[in-house]
């Protein structure tokens, strides 16, 4: 028997880029919220203060297994882009650890 998968793009489907992720579980979903930070500067008690906006751009809700096959997909194409590129590094040239990044449960 052959197969055969056609994809095709929503009416709504739009792209984003997104410089950071937040979000959280329960025990029936995952949340991944991607947003985009910019600074502005407002005036607070007649001072003016630098703020960074944080805009959520759009959420994305997976079950459980869609969520660890993401995971899965994600490791393998940053494995391939490190044997291409070099290793990702954050600013300033620190190795990204899984450990300094902090767990989130709960919803935003």
């Amino acid at each position: 028997m052959e197969f055969s998968l056609e994809i095709s793009k929503g009416d709504k489907f739009r792209q984003i880029y997104a410089v950071g992720a937040m979000g959280g579980h329960s025990p029936y979903d995952f949340r991944i919220a991607f947003y985009n930070d910019s600074p502005k500067a407002v005036i607070k008690e007649g001072k003016q203060v630098s703020v960074m906006e944080r805009k959520v751009e759009t959420e994305l809700i997976l079950s459980p297994l869609a969520a660890k096959e993401l995971a899965d997909w994600l490791n393998n194409h940053i494995k391939e882009y490190e044997r291409q590129f070099g290793e990702i590094k954050k600013p300033g040239g620190r190795k990204i650890e899984p450990e300094q990044s902090a767990p989130i449960q709960g919803y935003m």
